[in-house]
């Protein structure tokens, strides 16, 4: 009986558990509801800088602290907190070159974020990004051939693979066309 008792004291002294609808009030998501990712910008450079305009309608709006920055030798990431009652948010990250990071700021302008990456070398960068570097490298050592056949060949290889349906037909249609002139002797077969 003296269990029985003890046991009972111990319920009634123990706080009740919280329900899942208590911790959901205390998991907020951040002011501005969801996060929308940023994938569309324009981007230019000075001797000094590499510039990124990001267009959102409306940003001039909000408080300077809602568009919030950070800087790394070689990436950077972009928040823009409740913004239409969104959050937007943007990241690069392996920059191709390092920028500095004390050098490097933000503007504000009318519907646009210019987002200015200070240059630790005054050089010329053909891309931002070292994975868009290595994507453009790879894409022209394909096309890059002694033999202009092979060169043409890769090229219609990369149409035919990466078009629609209709384009696949056309490029179908040239080949069996070709192949026939071919052999009713209307074409030499080297061109």
């Amino acid at each position: 009986m003296a269990e029985k008792y003890t046991l009972e004291m111990e319920i009634k002294n123990h706080p009740p558990p919280k329900l899942k609808e208590d911790t959901m009030e205390e998991e907020k998501p951040p002011a501005g509801g969801y996060t929308v990712k940023i994938n569309s910008y324009g981007w230019d450079q000075s001797d000094k800088f590499v510039k990124i305009y990001i267009t959102l309608n409306g940003v001039q709006q909000l408080p300077a602290e809602n568009v919030q920055i950070h800087f790394t030798e070689r990436s950077f990431d972009l928040l823009v907190k409740n913004l239409n009652g969104k959050n937007y948010s943007m990241t690069f990250n392996n920059l191709l070159k390092p920028i500095s990071v004390e050098g490097s700021s933000r503007k504000i302008k009318t519907d646009m974020i210019l987002v200015l990456c200070r240059k630790k070398r005054e050089e010329k960068w053909d891309c931002l990004t070292q994975v868009e570097k290595e994507s453009k490298e790879k894409e022209k050592a394909s096309y890059d051939t002694s033999d202009p056949g092979e060169g043409l060949m890769n090229l219609l290889k990369k149409m035919y693979a990466e078009g629609d349906d209709e384009m696949k037909r056309t490029i179908n249609k040239a080949w069996v066309e070709s192949r026939e002139k071919q052999g009713k002797g209307d074409m030499p077969l080297d061109i």
